[in-house]
């Protein structure tokens, strides 16, 4: 039976971009797809797949503070992922290799709210760095 205080809270997410740490990000999603090409072989009735290229995508946001998605531009840039909720088995980082984002979000404001900052971005891979293992 699972115990739940094993269960991971985003609460103690945590992103690293070219290795310094940003307080103002909450959210981050990534993941990847891969394509499957379908075969079809003489003499089976199943179609089989050869697993073909991957395509990493990802979405940042949180609270804008700096210029520095601007600034940064285009460029490429890492990201590590680490989640360390203190009741987990341990914590997870995971990094996102040759990160670009996809557009520049110049502007998105409104009077009497804090500014918001999404920054979709793509990937060429991603490297485990430290995994949970249950023990």
């Amino acid at each position: 039976m699972m115990d739940p205080t094993r269960a991971i809270l985003g609460t103690y997410g945590q992103v690293f971009i070219d290795g310094n740490w940003q307080t103002n990000i909450n959210h981050l999603e990534a993941s990847v797809e891969v394509e499957k090409r379908e075969l079809k072989l003489a003499g089976s009735e199943w179609t089989v797949h050869k697993l073909g290229a991957k395509k990493g995508t990802g979405t940042m946001s949180g609270y804008k503070v700096t210029s520095d998605m601007l600034r940064r531009g285009f460029a490429k840039f890492d990201v590590i992922n680490k989640l360390a909720d203190p009741e987990a088995y341990g914590f997870e980082r995971i990094r996102l290799i040759n990160c670009v984002a996809d557009k520049l979000q110049l502007a998105n404001w409104t009077a009497g709210e804090e500014v918001a900052e999404e920054t979709a971005f793509t990937f060429e891979g991603y490297e485990l760095l430290d995994p949970i293992v249950a023990s």
